[in-house]
């Protein structure tokens, strides 16, 4: 019988052992999975916590099978001899999967590659499998705040690849680092300390780098700690398979620059759809998939922690680790990418924390770069405490400083919806707020008498809106402490930046894509770009109009998350297509809902549209139900083909419900006829038995027909400006006139108008209105029957009056 050396003969026996485990202990983990699902029952939280302990040590137990079982046999993990592995990737793929345990205890684990591709002769599941012993081993060892260091590069006369794990952790002593590999062998700094371990981790590595033809040692490392160092022989270049040969084994590689909204969901898409295939995210900030629309409501603090902006709704978050572990797709975020080789077909990126830089190649290209916050060019506008909120550490920001209680005075520049959005979070923190807008309106995303109706809400809230204004400089040395604009210094201790966003297309640009006429990247329907090797979408790209079928740039979260969809699917061998957007939006003003879908007033004149508008208010439900809410309606209409262009909605009614109808009618064509008649579901504690949105397409069909006669509140406006002679007659209740109406108007209240009609002239313009004008038509048609002509309804009637009301008795 041969003679068996050292530890070989136990080992054996461990291994015959380990053997007959497996199954039985595989059995207790799944009951254990099953007990803590509460598949069986509920568990209270000790029972929870003590099955998790003990779960946890079934694991524990299972891995030390796996390896045992792996240091009798290695060469069952290392491959047939033919099998390979590209070095870099797999190294970015463990240091992904091993992120969410460092950032827990604060400890930096960092990658530097020096050397891309690096392939070597070892199957990349055992390979992968050594990695993360060691990368574990290290953080295991290594206090919080502590680092470890990942490397690949070259070795030799470039004939090996190096790799290594670093830590700054307890360290080997000298005389033992030779026996750390042997099984069941803990070193004595290992054994002082109360971390479980059995002694397999490193006997296993080394048992798998053997098996390769390759060589471990462990020296002290320069970060204090340990250093574990392989090398592997490196597979030559003409072994390695080409790109051609890649894609006959149907693994294509994506590669997705930006990692917000876009770029994430093709990522997931495509992996649902292929598989197999090598997707990587290069995102150059640190945080992926994160809902920015969201970020107004974490600075007000009714969203307690940004990890809920960047969570799923089982509350997983969507890190590097969340895409590795659950999508199989390789994230590289604090990764900037520099440049696009299209003949070549690859990118060069840079790490924004080692600043190394490496090409990585592509099948398929995905831009998903979105959009940059505009700063405007003005004197101080770098000052601190002059923020964008475009991205959680300008939210971080904000809310940091507003918790430091010095934030009293705050401008925000710009009346779009950022700044809109942003206005209440402020007010809610105790902020004394300002909004300058350069144009005439806030909103510019809805027509003047709209966007004035928030405006007026938003003083009522306390919040200042100064239109017309420009913002010349930004005073302070360090700090901001003033805007200043064309009408005088305003005080401020913070700024919010809400000009709007330019989408990012530099990478693009460079690379010789084309851009389109709103400076942002040109798709087609199938969100390809002038390359059919390279895809955009998001706020990057410009949109069509589905009505003018038009170039326009509308970014919206929605938007490129649908896009992104559909980009994936074509990049699968798919055929789908992105129809265009209506530019429909919505946002909160504190219990205002302000929205719109279609074309405003002005965006269809400008179109060459005659158009015939219609302002209906009423309330969102039947008026007898204690929830019933005003709601304003603005409706546009084709007055040639009868169709609707466009809807906008403010108030604190349900206005989204109706613009959602109307975007749906929009896209389909529909007609006023058509919608007046839609059969939308009615219950009183949900909506009126005429809806709002169906009583606008019944104005808007009387219009057409020439039985109303409509007359703008502007227009009445214009008229008491030039101090016309004209009737402006009230039909409401005594009561309703008491409580608020018009300057200048007459009380004449519907019931007693035909016993009172020898009081109205005839020979003047009338105009009629009450709270919603309903009783304002029926005047008109009173009078008309009587003999009188010049009368006119005034659209809305006082509800959507967008100027100031009288209040009370005179």
């Amino acid at each position: 019988m041969t003679e068996k050396k050292g530890h070989e003969d136990p080992l054996q026996f461990a291994a015959l052992v380990a053997h007959q485990l497996r199954s039985p202990v595989g059995a207790a983990a799944s009951l254990l999975k099953t007990i803590l699902g509460e598949y069986a029952g509920h568990l209270n939280s000790k029972q929870k916590d003590l099955v998790s302990r003990a779960d946890r040590r079934i694991e524990e137990a299972l891995d030390a099978v796996t390896r045992m079982l792996a240091i009798v046999r290695p060469e069952t993990s290392i491959g047939d001899g033919k099998a390979m592995s590209e070095a870099a990737a797999v190294l970015r793929r463990v240091q992904q999967q091993a992120m969410e345990d460092a950032r827990s205890r604060n400890i930096a684990l960092c990658l530097d590659v020096w050397i891309e591709p690096a392939y070597v002769r070892i199957a990349e599941s055992g390979f992968a499998e050594a990695l993360n012993a060691l990368v574990n081993n290290a953080l295991k060892y290594t206090p919080e705040n502590g680092k470890v260091r990942l490397t690949v590069a070259s070795s030799g006369e470039n004939e090996s690849i190096y790799i290594s794990v670093a830590d700054s952790g307890i360290g080997v002593p000298d005389d033992q680092r030779d026996r750390v590999f042997e099984p069941f062998y803990r070193s004595a700094s290992a054994q002082n300390t109360s971390l479980p371990g059995v002694g397999l981790g490193l006997a296993f590595v080394k048992a798998i780098v053997d098996a390769a033809g390759g060589r471990i040692w462990v020296q002290k490392s320069d970060l204090g700690g340990a250093e574990f160092s392989l090398v592997l022989s490196r597979v030559a270049d003409d072994q390695i398979p080409s790109e051609s040969e890649m894609s006959a084994q149907d693994r294509m590689k994506v590669v997705i620059i930006g990692g917000v909204a876009a770029g994430p969901k093709v990522a997931s898409k495509v992996i649902r759809l292929q598989p197999e295939t090598d997707v990587t995210i290069i995102e150059r900030g640190e945080f992926l998939s994160y809902a920015g629309c969201g970020l107004p409501y974490y600075v007000s603090g009714i969203v307690k922690d940004q990890k809920e902006l960047m969570s799923t709704p089982l509350g997983c978050v969507r890190d590097p680790v969340f895409f590795q572990n659950l999508k199989n797709v390789n994230v590289l975020n604090r990764t900037e990418a520099l440049e696009i080789d299209r003949t070549a077909k690859r990118v060069r990126i840079r790490n924004n924390l080692s600043a190394k830089e490496v090409w990585i190649h592509y099948d398929k290209l995905m831009l998903a770069t979105g959009a940059t916050p505009i700063i405007p060019p003005l004197p101080g506008a770098h000052l601190k405490n002059i923020y964008t909120l475009h991205g959680v550490r300008d939210a971080e920001g904000v809310r940091t400083h507003l918790a430091s209680r010095k934030a009293r005075d705050v401008v925000i520049v710009g009346g779009g919806l950022i700044g809109v959005e942003m206005t209440e979070a402020l007010v809610a923190r105790g902020c004394r707020v300002t909004i300058v807008e350069a144009l005439n309106q806030i909103m510019r995303t809805l027509d003047w008498e709209m966007a004035q109706l928030l405006e007026l809400h938003m003083e009522a809230n306390g919040v200042r809106v100064m239109t017309d204004t420009r913002v010349v400089s930004f005073a302070g040395s360090e700090f901001v402490e003033g805007v200043v604009t064309d009408k005088g210094t305003l005080p401020a201790d913070m700024v919010i930046l809400g000009v709007g966003v330019s989408p990012q297309v530099e990478l693009a640009r460079n690379a010789g894509l084309e851009i389109g006429p709103t400076q942002a990247i040109r798709v087609d329907d199938r969100m390809l770009t002038s390359d059919p090797d390279i895809y955009a979408a998001g706020d990057c790209v410009e949109n069509i109009d589905i009505i003018t079928g038009l170039p326009i740039y509308v970014p919206m979260g929605s938007t490129a998350n649908k896009q992104g969809r559909i980009a994936a699917i074509n990049i699968c061998g798919g055929n789908d297509t992105f129809p265009g957007v209506l530019g429909t939006v919505v946002c909160k003003v504190f219990d205002y809902c302000a929205a719109r879908t279609g074309l405003t007033e002005a965006d269809a004149r400008d179109a060459g549209f005659d158009v015939v508008t219609v302002l209906t208010g009423a309330s969102d439900r039947e008026h007898f139900m204690p929830n019933a809410k005003p709601l304003m309606l603005k409706l546009i209409v084709d007055s040639t083909t009868r169709r609707l262009l466009g809807v906008q909605a403010a108030g604190p009614g349900q206005g989204d419900k109706r613009i959602d109808v109307a975007t749906t009618a929009i896209t389909a064509g529909m007609t006023v006829d058509q919608i007046a008649n839609l059969d939308l579901c009615y219950a009183p504690p949900y909506s009126l038995a005429m809806d709002n949105l169906i009583t606008g397409a019944n104005i808007a069909k009387n219009k057409l027909a020439g039985v109303f006669e409509s007359i703008t509140p502007m227009e009445v406006f214009s008229k008491m400006q030039n101090r016309e002679d004209f009737v402006l007659l009230d039909v409401s209740s005594p009561q309703e006139y008491e409580e608020t109406r018009l300057p200048g108007s007459v009380l004449i209240p519907s019931g007693t108008l035909r016993s009172r009609l020898s009081e109205i002239p005839k020979d003047r313009d009338i105009v009629t209105f009450c709270r919603l004008s309903i009783r304002g038509y029926e005047a008109a048609i009173i009078l008309k029957a009587a003999g009188f002509t010049r009368v006119r309804v005034m659209d809305g009637g006082i509800m959507m009056w967008p100027y100031e009301k009288v209040h009370g008795m005179k």
